[in-house]
Parts: C-alpha cells; structure tokens; sequence
C-alpha cells in the first residue's frame, strides 16, 4: 500500500515553493558501505564541486532559498542547516562524507550530488501516513543523547514531518530520528527529495531518477516507484 504524504496548508503559505518527490521502495537489500556505494559518494563530492564552481554551499541559490525558509520559520539556518547544505559541508571537508550502509550512502550521493535535502524512512516502521506540519510544541520526538533514549520537543511554529507515533524528523530535514531511520535490515523504504524555488522541478525529477536507478541496480528485482513532484504553489 503507498503511503500517504501530505503538506499542511501552513507549511505551503510558509514556502510556496516548496515541491517533494517520493521514490518508493520494497524488496530492498541493505548491508553495510560497499566500496561501490563509497565510489558514488566520492563521485557526488566531485559532481558538488562543480555545480558550485568554487562558492561555499550556503551561496547557492537553492541552499539560501532553503535558509530563508529556515529562517521563516525560526530556526537559526547557520546553526540548524538543512541536510542537503550540511552533507555539502561535510563533502568539501578533508574527512568527506560518511559511510552509513548501502542505502543511506545512495540517497546521500543523491543529496550532495543535485544539492537536494534527501530523506530516507524505513516504511514497515512509519505508523499511518506522514505530515509535513507546524508543530504546536507538544509533540513528541524521540532521540538518543549520550547514549540514552529520550524525548525532546520541537519548538511551536517549527517544521516537522511526523506519523501517528510522532515527529519522524525535526525542523524539515535538520534531523531525523532513530525510530525510523534505514538500518541494514530495512527491505522497504521511502525516500523524499524536498526542494524549493527557484531550483526547476526537472531537477528532483532527474534526481529521483537517478536514485531509482540506483535502487535496482544494488538491490535488483525490487519494486520501485517514483511518484509525480507535488508542488505546493
């Protein structure tokens, strides 16, 4: 069954040109980094590079769209960057990207190599469907800190995508929880490419084809699909 996505009529007055792109998938085969899933993130470090021709990643038209949302709705974007702006970082940096497994290192490559916030979500862990809402400040989101489980709180007015058991991922794309995130024993998954004006919709949908590619060809025989862009303006 696919699972059901929705903006709320707040977020899209926030950012009008917000548009997401869901790529499905079940039958996956996840495991640990691969030096081929290391090979794509070396490459999308380089692909990075020369989209940005020499600028820090925060000067690029999509990334400063993104802080101004940021900064909409109170989030500090210096301190609290987006996933795509701070995965960029981390690939310009001596120590370049991290390896995860097999399917995060995918949807990374993705995000550095289009500079596109990229989510991933283990589907047989998402309780309902999920929401990209303006969080009143009592929800719940669970976290570990120092090695302990706990439980914070957005701020009201933040960005969150959240299900029925609470917020999955905190201001936007900043910070998603353990509770849902790919693990190598995650088989079915959604991942969420998020972007923002002026960046053109034929770029997520290149960049989610790409990903769908990727997808079958490190776990072949899985069912995938790649739903429309949804625009919010």
């Amino acid at each position: 069954m696919t699972l059901t996505l929705t903006v709320s009529d707040e977020v899209r007055a926030l950012a009008p040109g917000f548009t997401h792109l869901a790529v499905e998938a079940h039958g996956l085969v996840n495991g640990p980094s691969t030096e081929a899933s290391s090979a794509l993130l070396d490459d999308a470090a380089r692909r990075l590079a020369v989209r940005l021709d020499g600028r820090a990643p925060h000067e690029d038209p999509h990334m400063v769209a993104w802080r101004a949302a940021y900064t909409a709705f109170g989030s500090k974007p210096s301190r609290t960057r987006n996933s795509a702006e701070a995965l960029a970082k981390r690939a310009l940096a001596d120590g370049g990207l991290p390896r995860i497994n097999l399917l995060v290192d995918l949807y990374n490559a993705i995000s550095v190599a289009h500079l596109i916030p990229v989510g991933g979500e283990d589907l047989d862990l998402i309780q309902g469907g999920m929401r990209l809402v303006r969080a009143t400040g009592d929800e719940d989101f669970v976290t570990v800190a120092g090695g302990e489980e706990t439980v914070e709180h957005p701020d009201a007015g933040e960005v969150v995508w959240c299900d029925d058991a609470g917020v999955t991922c905190r201001r936007w794309n900043w910070r998603q929880g353990p509770r849902t995130r790919l693990t190598e024993r995650t088989a079915s998954a959604l991942f969420l490419l998020e972007t923002l004006a002026p960046m053109p919709v034929p770029e997520v949908v290149a960049a989610g084809a790409e990903l769908a590619e990727l997808l079958e060809k490190f776990s072949p025989g899985a069912r995938i699909e790649v739903r429309a862009p949804e625009s919010a303006g």
